[in-house]
């Protein structure tokens, strides 16, 4: 094992049936290929794949900021009923639940006037929902 010089039990040489065969020499011998087209494919697959991430983060981005948003808007929403019950509990009822309670009655009049008993509650519960939607925004 000197310096420089190559130590002949290191090489890995494999006897099979009285022929000896060399690692690294199985199956076909890959075509000769330009390597500039090669560098350049390789070259065209980097872009596309930092392409993705550009998307995938952007995807990922706009996610979490759509999340963030309704976060935003249940606590405020949270909050909005903390607020009636606190008022609720010292014998006050909160002017926005009065509203509702006579959108709601006059929604059961104009049912009991039209007989049309299931639009009256769904009225009452998209005016709720739009009620949420201009009330609490971020």
């Amino acid at each position: 094992k000197l310096k420089g010089k190559i130590d002949v039990s290191s090489l890995s040489l494999k006897v099979v049936g009285g022929k000896v065969k060399k690692p690294g020499k199985r199956g076909r011998k890959p075509a000769k290929i330009d390597l500039k087209a090669k560098l350049e494919r390789s070259r065209q697959s980097a872009r596309e794949c930092r392409a993705r991430k550009k998307l995938r983060y952007q995807y990922l981005e706009e996610l979490v900021s759509s999340r963030e948003r309704a976060i935003c808007a249940l606590r405020e929403e949270l909050e909005m009923y903390k607020q009636w019950c606190m008022a609720m509990d010292q014998g006050k009822i909160p002017s926005e639940i009065r509203a509702l309670l006579t959108g709601e009655e006059q929604n059961k009049s104009q049912q009991n006037s039209s007989r049309h008993p299931k639009a009256g509650k769904t009225d009452a519960n998209t005016n709720l929902c739009e009620y949420r939607l201009r009330e609490h925004s971020c």
